[in-house]
């Protein structure tokens, strides 16, 4: 092999190690944006592990999101830019759910290394007898199906998260009114895992009673207000920051809802920060007039797919091509409400309902269904709810639909009898 030869080839093994070097970063980057809490048994934790110290620079410079590596988890602190945002939260949770997780997450922290379903159970009925909570009408007894099902969504939460590993057992029975006693579940409970959990730049215990912020939007803003350095080049990288963190943690961009600082920042840097979060996170830039969407191709970074299988996701698809047809005919701002909705649904069964569930196609399914689609496509940052009624927003006119075309199919089969999660 002569000297050029040999020079080509150990550019060419270079090429290849910077291109696998690319690609692990990248799959890491998206493995930590949809899994912020990470256990060593997720597969993307190795890749974590070794482009550690890349994806911190990478995160602090575009992001300001902290990252924090080591070999018993990986925590990267994602804080919402949108506070107001009414979509986020954890699904199925209401405010009594919220306050149980923070019950159980108390009893951990003081729990030995393993616990039983049971005993978490026995101990949040324990804290639930404080005046304080009882004075707030909060009560737990553990007698009724309803209070074990809260506690077992709260478990199932933190297996998800990675905080509580189940090592014998099962939650289910523990549901039932029959034999619910004798039913349970061991865990193994990761406490760094359980450290991080909460990403507040400032934890709510470090607030005297006298000093704590009085209602729920100045709590949530106190709990993630970061230090901003007081200059030019300061405000600047906090506006580029708010800007990323939207891009990457919500599915659409609206110009109309950034104050002036950040909508000026928006419109003269938009193509250079699309570029640079595109780049690193393999996602696709979708700009308009209105506002900026970055595009997952693949499906992956998002809480809920459309198009997906499944009855709801198929309903969901007709009235997005349905407000979406009714938003470029009427080219002014569109209201409807949900009984319209129901309304459109209810006809869409004489000619989709035999590839849905039963059950769907029962009278007076269809508000159930046009409540799924309408929480669905706000999440998706399509539609939005007001005072007025449901607005359909501008992004929703990249959904259209042509002539459903159906081949091969049995009558005794159906595309859309599977329900899987979007």
């Amino acid at each position: 092999m002569n000297a050029r030869t040999s020079r080509r080839a150990t550019q060419h093994i270079g090429e290849l190690q910077k291109a696998q070097q690319q690609d692990e970063f990248r799959r890491a980057l998206r493995g930590l944006l949809m899994r912020p809490s990470m256990s060593p048994d997720h597969a993307d934790f190795p890749a974590v592990r070794r482009q550690a110290e890349r994806l911190r620079e990478w995160f602090a410079r575009e992001t300001g999101w902290p990252l924090h590596v080591d070999r018993e988890s990986a925590r990267l602190f994602k804080r919402p830019a949108d506070l107001s945002d009414p979509t986020r939260g954890l699904h199925g949770y209401d405010r009594r759910r919220y306050v149980l997780l923070c019950l159980v997450c108390a009893v951990l922290e003081r729990a030995d290394p393993q616990i039983t379903l049971q005993l978490i159970g026995e101990r949040i009925v324990q804290q639930a007898a404080d005046p304080a909570l009882e004075a707030l009408g909060f009560t737990f007894a553990l007698r009724s199906a309803s209070e074990r099902r809260d506690l077992v969504a709260v478990c199932r939460t933190l297996l998800e998260q990675g905080v509580l590993a189940r090592v014998a057992g099962e939650e289910e029975n523990f549901i039932h009114e029959s034999g619910w006693q004798q039913s349970d579940a061991l865990y193994d409970v990761h406490r760094r895992l359980l450290a991080g959990l909460l990403a507040a730049v400032r934890g709510p215990s470090t607030w005297r009673a006298e000093e704590a912020p009085a209602d729920t939007e100045a709590r949530l803003r106190a709990l993630v207000a970061e230090f901003a350095p007081d200059s030019e080049q300061g405000r600047r990288n906090a506006v580029r920051h708010h800007l990323a963190r939207r891009l990457l943690d919500d599915p659409v961009l609206y110009v109309d809802t950034l104050d002036d600082e950040a909508r000026a920042y928006f419109i003269n840097q938009r193509g250079a920060l699309a570029s640079r979060l595109c780049e690193a996170a393999g996602l696709t830039a979708e700009q308009r007039a209105e506002g900026l969407a970055l595009v997952d191709e693949h499906g992956q970074l998002t809480d809920v797919a459309m198009p997906a299988e499944g009855t709801e996701a198929h309903a969901t698809l007709l009235v997005a091509e349905h407000l979406a047809q009714r938003l470029r005919q009427a080219r002014v701002p569109v209201r409807v409400d949900e009984e319209a909705i129901a309304l459109f649904l209810r006809e869409a069964v004489g000619r989709y309902g035999r590839y849905w569930r039963k059950s769907a196609r029962a009278p007076g399914a269809e508000r159930e269904l046009a409540g799924i689609a309408v929480g669905r496509l706000c999440q998706l940052g399509l539609l939005a709810r007001k005072a007025d009624g449901i607005h359909p927003l501008p992004a929703i006119a990249r959904f259209s639909l042509g002539e459903a075309e159906v081949r091969g199919v049995p009558e005794t089969d159906s595309l859309f009898l599977s329900d899987a999660a979007a």
